[in-house]
């Protein structure tokens, strides 16, 4: 599997970016796909993550409430929905996807940096 993300950029406080994540591949193989963030000098964050065949949703609680994740498995992708950004959001977001029965994500997208300005 092998992710593509896109839909970063520079943004003011309060606005909104929308991310994208295209899976190519085994794509029937995915479980679910995540997103996840980390920062300069932070640990990778959790961010979202929707089951691919049924769109159960999770997030983190740092953006719940604000980020919205969804899917359109007709064209094949994950989106990011990111309202109400504040500084603290100012990250490189990555996608990922875990397949059936895996614990850990194994294939992983390049990153997209979202950078908050206050």
């Amino acid at each position: 599997v092998q992710l593509q993300a896109s839909g970063g950029g520079l943004v003011q406080a309060g606005g909104s970016l929308r991310l994208s994540c295209a899976p190519s591949g085994r794509i029937s193989t995915i479980y679910d796909m995540g997103w996840f963030r980390q920062a300069p000098g932070k640990e990778r964050e959790f961010v979202a993550r929707i089951t691919w065949r049924d769109g159960k949703t999770y997030y983190g609680d740092s953006v719940k409430g604000r980020f919205t994740i969804s899917r359109d498995n007709a064209k094949n992708t994950v989106y990011l929905q990111m309202n109400s950004l504040k500084p603290d959001d100012t990250a490189v977001y990555y996608c990922a996807a875990r397949t059936l029965r895996a614990v850990d994500y194994a294939y992983w997208g390049q990153g997209t940096l979202v950078t908050v300005s206050s």
